[in-house]
């Protein structure tokens, strides 16, 4: 264990070298399905992420929270190898991210908020033309794609143009193209942003099947309900940083998840004075 630096609150590290030591590369069949080690990174000069140090343990469901600008798209942006960090490492299933790109990278799902996506394409067309790219042969994409429209409810969309779906739609088939590959990690930022309680659902299912059957899943939200109803493993990140981290139960201790949330990133819930004016 790594003290947090926040009194009462741990982060755990699975037992891992530590950073400042030899990382070392450790055999697929044994790593975590995700290692942040040192992630550093500045834009001119703010730092927005401050030696993140994070290990997600195989088979876990693991929600990152942290308000908004704390670094979280920014920490996963580089956990996917979207984004260069300045110092640090990060592997994937024991496979460096920046060494092995494209092996890394066959191992892993994303789902990045606010994804761009090619929107002169229709549905099935975006699912073809990943599952092409990802070196799958054309029947196999057919029929993944035929489940995966079905399943997410978008059958009745899948001649529609991207440009043409709803938010909610955009998430879904964004999932479905993180999800083609049959991946063994899934990295989502805001899954269920804009979408609506019956979708919300059959994702939940599909996420919690999928992490049965041996997968990881590493969700953002700022939905603290959501993430202590579906993670069983939680990190809180403020300011750059990892200021707790490990199982539900022990980073919220006694008291909600929101609760021990509020209280490690040192914020204050207000709205219950000034805006007078509001009530006339």
């Amino acid at each position: 264990m790594v003290p947090s630096g926040r009194e009462g609150y741990e982060l755990d590290t699975g037992g891992l070298p530590g950073y400042g030591q030899q990382y070392g590369a450790q055999p697929s069949e044994q790593a975590p399905a995700l290692q942040m080690y040192g992630l550093r990174k500045t834009f001119g000069t703010t730092v927005a992420v401050d030696d993140v140090q994070l290990v997600v343990p195989r088979g876990s469901f693991f929600g990152l929270v942290g308000p908004n600008g704390a670094g979280k798209t920014t920490s996963l942006s580089m956990a996917v190898g979207l984004l260069r960090p300045d110092a640090g490492m990060v592997r994937i299933f024991g496979v460096d991210v920046w060494e092995s790109p494209e092996r890394a990278k066959a191992l892993v799902g994303v789902l990045p908020d606010g994804m761009a996506l090619p929107e002169r394409l229709t549905g099935r067309e975006l699912l073809t033309y990943t599952g092409l790219l990802r070196g799958l042969d054309a029947a196999t994409v057919a029929d993944r794609a035929n489940e995966l429209l079905g399943v997410l409810e978008l059958t009745n969309a899948e001649r529609t143009l991207v440009i043409d779906y709803s938010a909610g739609m955009r998430k879904k088939i964004g999932l479905a193209t993180a999800l083609l590959h049959a991946p063994k990690l899934l990295v989502l930022d805001e899954p269920f942003e804009a979408v609506d309680p019956v979708s919300a659902s059959t994702i939940r299912t599909i996420l919690q099947r999928f992490v049965a059957s041996g997968g990881a899943v590493v969700l953002s939200s700022h939905v603290m309900d959501l993430v202590e109803k579906l993670c069983d493993h939680v990190a809180v990140i403020t300011q750059g940083r990892v200021v707790a981290s490990g199982p539900v139960a022990q980073v919220r201790g006694d008291q909600t998840l929101e609760q021990a949330f509020v209280h490690l990133v040192g914020g204050r819930t207000g709205g219950g004075e000034g805006l007078s004016w509001l009530a006339s």
